[in-house]
C-alpha cells in the first residue's frame, strides 16, 4: 500500500501515463515553439475585431505575451476539457487497472457524449493502427516515450536559452532572446501579487 493508500500497481500506472501525457504535451509544445518560431500562424483573422495572430518579433514567448486574455482563457479551457475527458471517458483508468497512455474516443464513446459533433478521435483519427499487431504497438509506445523525453529536454532547452543567451551552447545565436517570464504565462495581463 501506497502513503494514501493506494497500492503500488495504481501508482505505477499513474506514473506512466503521467510520463506518457507529459512526453506529448512536449512534443506538442516543441513542435509548436519551432512553429512559432519560425513565422507560421493560422492564416485567418485570430480575433473577432480581425486582428492576425501577432508574430512579436518571432519569439514564442512574446506570442504568447501578446495575444488576447480572452485568447488564452480559451486555450486554458480546451486544455481543461481535453484533460477532464481524458480522466472520466475512460473505461478503465489507468489507477483501477486501466492501460496508461490511452486517451478515450471522442466519437462514440459509451462513457460520456460531447453535446455537439466531432468529426474525429484524438488518438488514430483514421483509424490507422486498428489492425497493428501487439509487437508494432508497443514498439510504437516505446518510440513515443522516447521521443517524449528527447521533447521534454528540448522544449526546456528553447527556454532556457531565451532567458539566458548562451546557456545552451548548441542553440546559441538561434533562439530570439525574452526578457519575460515563461513560468508565469499570465504575467503580461495582470499580476495578483503586484511583485
Amino acid at each position: 500500500w501506497g502513503a494514501l493508500g493506494s497500492t503500488n500497481e495504481a501508482t505505477i500506472g499513474w506514473l506512466r501515463h503521467a510520463e506518457i501525457k507529459h512526453g506529448r504535451v512536449a512534443m506538442a509544445a516543441f513542435v509548436g515553439y519551432l512553429a512559432g518560431a519560425n513565422g507560421i500562424q493560422f492564416p485567418w483573422p485570430q480575433t473577432l475585431k480581425g486582428d492576425m495572430p501577432p508574430f512579436a518579433g518571432g519569439s514564442p514567448e512574446a506570442q504568447w505575451d501578446a495575444i488576447p486574455l480572452a485568447a488564452k482563457w480559451q486555450i486554458i479551457s480546451v486544455i481543461a476539457f481535453l484533460e477532464l475527458w481524458g480522466e472520466c471517458a475512460l473505461d478503465t483508468h489507468y489507477m483501477k487497472g486501466g492501460k496508461p497512455g490511452v486517451y478515450p474516443p471522442l466519437v462514440n464513446n459509451g462513457n460520456m457524449q460531447i453535446p455537439h459533433p466531432v468529426p474525429l478521435n484524438l488518438f488514430d483519427p483514421f483509424n490507422l493502427s486498428k489492425n497493428a499487431s501487439p509487437e508494432k504497438k508497443a514498439k510504437g509506445l516505446i518510440a513515443e516515450i522516447n521521443n517524449g523525453r528527447l521533447a521534454q529536454i528540448g522544449i526546456m532547452a528553447f527556454l532556457a536559452e531565451a532567458k539566458v543567451p548562451g546557456s545552451v551552447p548548441l542553440l546559441a545565436g538561434c533562439v530570439k532572446p525574452y526578457d519575460g517570464d515563461s513560468m508565469a504565462p499570465f504575467l503580461s495581463n495582470f499580476d495578483m501579487f503586484n511583485l
